[in-house]
């Protein structure tokens, strides 16, 4: 598909619930649409730390995408938030393995469990008494 083709452009839609911001990406994460994509993203990282990208409908991604998640995750752990992909994509995932980032990422099969974990709290030892 050409840089200017609308079916490549991954069409990103965005909400927020409760603290997490979610972004519904469609469309291809590629060279192409990876800047204006960053852009959004870097934005909506403004306004609540915990960000999830559901990639159900991204029908293609390259290895600019995969940085543009990277990136997305560095700048969410950065500020104290969590970035959690939703996929249901084997696909999504061999690559994510082969490329050695399988353990990075927390994904999820849908929206519902994204939205419903909450990170581990590690127990404080118990006072000596």
């Amino acid at each position: 598909m050409s840089e200017n083709d609308p079916r490549s452009a991954p069409h990103p839609t965005e909400r927020t619930v409760g603290e997490t911001t979610v972004v519904e990406l469609r469309g291809e994460i590629d060279i192409f649409t990876a800047p204006s994509l960053t852009a959004r993203l870097d934005a909506t990282s403004g306004r609540h730390p915990d960000l999830v990208l559901d990639l159900r409908a991204t029908a293609f991604i390259d290895c600019t995408g995969i940085g543009l998640l990277c990136r997305a995750r560095n700048r969410a752990t950065a500020r104290h938030g969590r970035l959690r992909l939703v996929t249901d994509s084997m696909g999504f995932r061999r690559i994510l393995r082969a490329v050695g980032l399988a353990g990075v990422f927390d994904l999820h099969p849908n929206l519902v469990t994204a939205l419903a974990r909450t990170p581990q709290t590690v127990a404080a030892p118990a006072a000596a008494g």
